[in-house]
């Protein structure tokens, strides 16, 4: 076997951002990465001779594409479709689709990269993708997102397939954009396959689907705290966001006796000194899914809430904390004042909302600190056990699938202790799933030879 040049971090980074020129998010998740895996692999000359962190950096494909459509008023709209396949080592690419202005191939690319690592660790054959468009659905008529989305797919069913990428929903992509692009899909192909996951129950979906990701990231901050001997009961949560994922950490955190004080959308948060109850949360949904209202109108519904505009809830005192919105929603001085209240522990909810200085400052305080790649790692998990079951043409029970992801959160926390236990009861849980990931694409990479 030849032996490689180890290049140190600096220099491999450095590589990075040259061939991803103003790429910052993918930079990014690659470098948190990095950091972790270059002290693992030190030793491992084989990981270096075969480049194979290098490789994982580089997509295997990135599809870019021209999406046309038609507005209810006859005029022609042109966007721009992604998908992003960054590594099938261990089972087809699997990822969210995301129809969001902010949307761009770096901001793909990142995902995409996190999500192969996240797939690994749920232990299910996925490897990891991500795709997309910089198309806004908010304030569009169904009929429009109709046809956006069957244009979207009629470009996207070339690159996708159940034993090849089964594209799941994201941001701006729910239950009704994943129906208007499977009947297109099916449409075009003539075939009945488990090409998407969050489908509808009456076509090929799975229960407890839209709650997996949100309740997967309590389950695994459950974990953490359990193993300093604490739980739930009584704890105050501050959570961001209020869509889907939001709403069921919220649900999830007052079935297990917490109490929540925030949620926010992109105009600001609202904080509820009372607590989120079952019946507020159940509120926010409606009003946020079906009558696409605003945050801020919380306030009129339950008059002693407060709405800070513009503003992030991370000031707000609390136990623990779940950004559940976005990317880099949280930085370096918000992780600052979490830990000076007194934060005990954060579960990312989102994909990577806490930028690289936030997580230097939670590692530095010692904080109980789960990345997104192991903590909402749920949601995947549900969709892969939905490609379990597209395969067996049959459907586990809700008792089953609640069970199930509960294993998957635990095997994961498990995995991130194998790997990230820094002795003296200290757990770097970024460490673990970083390296846990890692490992298992890696060594599957080894046995397929350069390819």
């Amino acid at each position: 076997m030849a032996v490689s040049d180890h290049v140190d971090l600096p220099t491999f980074m450095e590589g990075v951002r040259k061939r991803n020129p103003h790429q910052p998010e993918f930079v990014q998740a690659v470098q948190e990465v990095a950091e972790d895996i270059y002290e693992f692999i030190e030793d491992k000359e084989e990981y270096h001779a075969q480049q194979i962190l290098r490789r994982i950096a580089e997509p295997d494909r990135v599809v870019s594409f021209r999406v046309c459509w038609e507005d209810d008023n006859g005029n022609i709209r042109v966007q721009r479709g992604y998908r992003v396949q960054n590594n099938n080592a261990i089972g087809p690419y699997k990822g969210g689709i995301r129809f969001h202005p902010s949307v761009n191939e770096s901001v793909l690319k990142f995902l995409a990269f996190e999500q192969t690592f996240k797939n690994a660790l749920t232990g299910l054959p996925m490897g990891g993708g991500k795709g997309g468009s910089n198309f806004n659905p908010k304030g569009k008529s169904v009929r429009e997102i109709m046809r956006f989305c069957q244009s979207f797919m009629t470009e996207l069913y070339r690159h996708i397939g159940a034993d090849v990428d089964v594209p799941a929903g994201d941001i701006g992509v729910g239950g009704r954009e994943i129906g208007f692009m499977f009947g297109q899909y099916k449409r075009i192909t003539n075939q009945f396959t488990g090409v998407l996951t969050g489908k509808g129950l009456e076509y090929g979906g799975s229960l407890i689907r839209p709650e997996a990701t949100g309740y997967g990231a309590v389950y695994f901050l459950a974990n953490m705290l359990a193993t300093k001997g604490e739980d739930l009961v009584g704890k105050t949560a501050v959570i961001s966001g209020s869509g889907n994922v939001a709403t069921h950490a919220a649900e999830k955190i007052v079935q297990l006796g917490g109490k929540v004080l925030t949620l926010s959308d992109s105009g600001g948060f609202v904080h509820d000194p009372d607590g989120f109850t079952q019946d507020k949360i159940d509120w926010v949904k409606t009003h946020k899914t079906h009558r696409r209202g605003r945050i801020q109108d919380y306030v009129e519904a339950f008059p002693k809430a407060t709405f800070h505009e513009g503003k992030t809830p991370w000031g707000v005192p609390c136990d623990v904390a779940l950004p559940c919105a976005t990317q880099n929603e949280l930085l370096g001085e918000d992780a600052r004042t979490l830990v000076a209240n007194g934060c005990k522990a954060l579960a990312e909810g989102a994909n990577m909302p806490t930028d690289l200085e936030g997580v230097h400052v939670f590692k530095a305080a010692r904080l109980l600190y789960a990345p997104g790649k192991a903590s909402n790692a749920g949601g995947v998990a549900v969709s892969g056990l939905e490609m379990s079951q597209n395969s067996e043409r049959r459907a586990w029970k809700e008792e089953e699938l609640q069970q199930m992801l509960k294993d998957i959160m635990f095997g994961i926390h498990q995995s991130c202790l194998t790997y990230g236990d820094q002795g003296g009861g200290y757990v770097d849980y970024v460490k673990g799933a970083n390296i846990a990931g890692f490992k298992k694409v890696a060594d599957a990479m080894l046995a397929f030879g350069v390819v």
